[in-house]
C-alpha cells in the first residue's frame, strides 16, 4: 500500500513540474512574440511620421503701396501682422514675389501665401510681371512666361500649398486666374485661391471683409447725375432687391454693418497713330459722335475696347494732332457700390473672410 502511494505521489509531482515548465516556455514565447509586434509598430509609426510634410507657417506679400489718401496696403499690413503673420515688403513684381520664395525656402514647403494687391476686374492688378515690367494682364504674364523671363518656382511648394490673392475681381477674370495657375507651377502644384468679392482691410466694423460688388460707368466729367445712375443701376441689377441704389450713392462709407455705399475709379484709353510714310489722310472731327463712329470703323481699336465690357458711349473722347502723330484719348469713370456680406443669423455681423469656405473663396 505504501508503494503505491509513493508511486502516485511520484507521478502527480512528475505531472506539476511539467506543467509548470510549459507554462514557463509559453510566456517566454509570448513575451517574445509581444516584443516582435511592438517592433513592428514603431517601424510602422516611424513611417507615417517620414511621410507626414509639416508646411511652414503663413506668410503674406503687400505687394503695392498707398498713394496719396489710400490706406488699402497699410490696413492689410497691419491686420496680418496682428494676427502675428510674417509680411514681406517691397516685392511688387511676380518676378520679385517668385525669387523671394525660392531663396528663402527651407525643407518644408510653404503652407499659405498670402498676395495682397489693389486691384479691380476693369483695371487689372497692380502688380508687374517682372521688375519694371508691364503690369500683369492674362496677355502680360502669358508672353512674360513665354520668353523665359519670369523665374520659376522651385521645389518649394506641394499639393497641400495656397497661393491666396487678396485681389479684388480676380475670380471674374478666369483666363489671368488660369495663367496665374501656371506661373506658379512647380513639381508639385499649388493650389491658387481668389475670391469673386471686394476686399475690404480697415473698415469701420472690421479689420477685414469682403463685399459685393455692382458697377456703373460715365463719361468722366459729363455725369448724368444720381438720379439717372440710381435707375441705371436698377435695370442692371433687377435680382437686387435690398439695396436702395439713390441712397448708397450718397454714402462714402459704411454708416452701420451691412450699409451700401460707394467709391469711385477711373479707367483711361490713349491710341497713338503715327501717318509719316503712309497714303493715309489724317482724320479730323467736330463732334464727339465723329470720333465714335471713327473708333467703331477700326476693329482692333473695338476689341481692346471690348475687353473691359464698357460701351464706347461711356468714354469722355478727345484727340489731338502733332506733326504726323495723331493722338485719341478716352477716360471713363467707374462707380463701384459695396455691399458688405453679413451673417445671414445672430448678432449682426461682418461674414469672416475664410479662405477655407468655398463660398467665399474658389481654388484652381
Amino acid at each position: 500500500m505504501k508503494k503505491i502511494l509513493k508511486k502516485t505521489v511520484s507521478v502527480i509531482s512528475l505531472l506539476v513540474v511539467s506543467i509548470f515548465l510549459v507554462s514557463c516556455n509559453n510566456q517566454k514565447i509570448e513575451k517574445k512574440n509581444t516584443k516582435t509586434i511592438v517592433a513592428k509598430n514603431s517601424i510602422s509609426n516611424k513611417e507615417t511620421v517620414k511621410a507626414t510634410t509639416t508646411s511652414r507657417a503663413p506668410i503674406v506679400f503687400i505687394a503695392g503701396f498707398d498713394k496719396g489718401n489710400e490706406t488699402f496696403y497699410t490696413n492689410a499690413r497691419t491686420y496680418f501682422q496682428e494676427k502675428g503673420l510674417k509680411v514681406v515688403d517691397g516685392q511688387y513684381s511676380l518676378e520679385e514675389i517668385i525669387t523671394w520664395l525660392n531663396t528663402n525656402a527651407t525643407k518644408n514647403p510653404y503652407g499659405e501665401v498670402h498676395i495682397v494687391n489693389q486691384s479691380n476686374p476693369y483695371k487689372g492688378m497692380n502688380l508687374e510681371t517682372t521688375i519694371r515690367g508691364e503690369k500683369i494682364t492674362s496677355e502680360t504674364l502669358q508672353r512674360t512666361i513665354n520668353q523665359g523671363t519670369l523665374p520659376s518656382l522651385k521645389d518649394v511648394v506641394n499639393q497641400n500649398t495656397k497661393i491666396v490673392f487678396h485681389a479684388s475681381g480676380l475670380m471674374e477674370n478666369k483666363e489671368l486666374l488660369k495663367t496665374l495657375k501656371t506661373a506658379f507651377s512647380a513639381k508639385n502644384l499649388p493650389k491658387v485661391v481668389a475670391s469673386p468679392y471686394h476686399t475690404i482691410f480697415g473698415g469701420k466694423f472690421s479689420d477685414h471683409s469682403l463685399a459685393q460688388p455692382y458697377y456703373v460707368f460715365y463719361p468722366t466729367a459729363n455725369s448724368p447725375g444720381k438720379i439717372d445712375l440710381s435707375k441705371e443701376l436698377a435695370r442692371k441689377y433687377p435680382e437686387e432687391k435690398d439695396i436702395n441704389w439713390f441712397d448708397a450713392l450718397h454714402n462714402n462709407n459704411e454708416r452701420f454693418i451691412g450699409d451700401a455705399y460707394y467709391t469711385t475709379f477711373s479707367i483711361p484709353i490713349k491710341w497713338e497713330f503715327d501717318f509719316h510714310n503712309t497714303d493715309e489722310k489724317m482724320p479730323t472731327f467736330t463732334t464727339k459722335e465723329e470720333i465714335m463712329d471713327w473708333i467703331s470703323q477700326h476693329d482692333e481699336l473695338m476689341v481692346e475696347l471690348n475687353k473691359n465690357n464698357i460701351a464706347i458711349e461711356k468714354y469722355r473722347w478727345n484727340w489731338s494732332s502733332k506733326n504726323s502723330t495723331f493722338v485719341i484719348r478716352g477716360r471713363t469713370t467707374g462707380i463701384l457700390i459695396l455691399k458688405p456680406l453679413i451673417k445671414p443669423y445672430g448678432d449682426l455681423q461682418h461674414v469672416k473672410p475664410d479662405t477655407n469656405n468655398k463660398r467665399l473663396y474658389a481654388m484652381k
